[in-house]
């Protein structure tokens, strides 16, 4: 009887490698802040933190990156300069009960350029389509003692004020649009610099990288700054904030006694 001759054993090969998707062939976008926090104090001048990131896109479709970056929200109060019989005086103030304290929008070209007028405004994104919080009904407030006139969403003159606040803000340069802010390094690696002013307000800010293809947002990556005071200047800060008319009555004091005392000096001479 003929045995067959045994058969070799099977060749080992090492498992091909996992291919993930989600990975390789989606088209996304990834950053990060050289700084998420931002001291404040007495010798606080401004501060300039760089964003950086990567577009990982497994074709050759153009892309663009923009950068919006949003502070903390905050009231603004206005008031309009009016003739009154040959007299100009302030119109009664009025009141926005929420707009960015600071709103940064930097991008590889200009916005119109990158995504169409419905789909910016979609997502709030340039000072054009910024979201300005107001009512839905006007109506008066009092603060402090002073009364404010809360100005409609729906009211005629709601544009002519939002304009106002915008103007300002850029005039503080709190406010700003770079259509160039955002700058590749290298393939698929970018830059942009966030310039906060010595005016920021202190809070959390909301940092945005949105990659658009063909006008439309093909991917985002959401980041997080805060600015806050330090030292004593946080100390007192959080006094004036927390006991008010403690923090007041000080002041008072405080200035009584050193009106006093330079009276003292320098009626001696």
């Amino acid at each position: 009887m003929i045995q067959a001759p045994p058969l070799p054993p099977p060749s080992i090969e090492a498992p091909a490698p996992e291919r993930s998707v989600q990975t390789l062939d989606q088209l996304r976008v990834a950053a990060a802040l050289t700084d998420a926090r931002v001291e404040v104090d007495s010798r606080f001048r401004g501060a300039s933190i760089v964003l950086y990131g990567a577009v990982f896109n497994p074709t050759d479709d153009p892309t663009d990156v923009v950068v919006v970056v949003r502070g903390p929200d905050e009231p603004v109060r206005l008031v309009k300069k009016t003739r009154n019989l040959g007299v100009w005086l302030n119109s009664r103030p009025v009141l926005f009960e929420g707009a960015p304290g600071f709103y940064m929008t930097a991008s590889t070209r200009p916005l119109s350029d990158i995504a169409g007028f419905g789909q910016l405004r979609r997502l709030g994104v340039g000072v054009d389509h910024l979201r300005i919080n107001a009512p839905e009904e006007s109506r008066t407030v009092t603060r402090y003692g002073v009364r404010d006139v809360v100005i409609s969403r729906l009211g005629e003159d709601y544009l002519d004020w939002r304009r106002a606040v915008i103007r300002l803000r850029e005039a503080a340069a709190l406010y700003n649009t770079d259509p160039d802010g955002v700058t590749f390094v290298d393939r698929g690696l970018f830059r942009a610099e966030v310039e906060l002013p010595a005016t920021a307000p202190t809070g959390e800010y909301h940092a945005e990288v949105w990659l658009f293809r063909d006008g439309e947002p093909a991917g985002v990556s959401n980041l997080t700054l805060r600015v806050e005071k330090v030292g004593i200047e946080r100390d007192i800060y959080e006094f004036a904030h927390r006991r008010p008319w403690t923090y007041g009555i000080l002041c008072v004091l405080l200035a009584a006694g050193i009106g006093y005392l330079a009276s003292r000096i320098f009626g001696r001479r």
